[in-house]
């Protein structure tokens, strides 16, 4: 089984924020697929992803190296995240 972790993940386009668990060891290009398609589910289309689209740390704004995991960025439970 893999271990995962609970982030918070707000996305600015429609104004909402959502705890999802993401898996520790995926790379963050994998995360943010995921992540996509299941807040253009949970919001029921009004996000859609771009090829622009980046996942930030929401406190500092840092944008995230999507070629790492979660455990290597150090990201953890309670991790707040932004999805613009």
């Amino acid at each position: 089984m893999m271990d995962k972790i609970l982030v918070e993940v707000y996305t600015p386009a429609i104004n909402q924020a959502y705890d999802v668990y993401i898996p520790l060891t995926l790379k963050l290009y994998e995360v943010e697929i995921l992540l996509t398609n299941a807040i253009a589910d949970l919001s029921n289309g009004y996000f859609a992803a771009s090829r622009d689209t980046v996942i930030c740390n929401r406190e500092t704004g840092t944008i995230l190296d999507i070629d790492m995991s979660a455990q290597e960025l150090g990201l953890h439970n309670g991790s707040r995240l932004m999805l613009i």
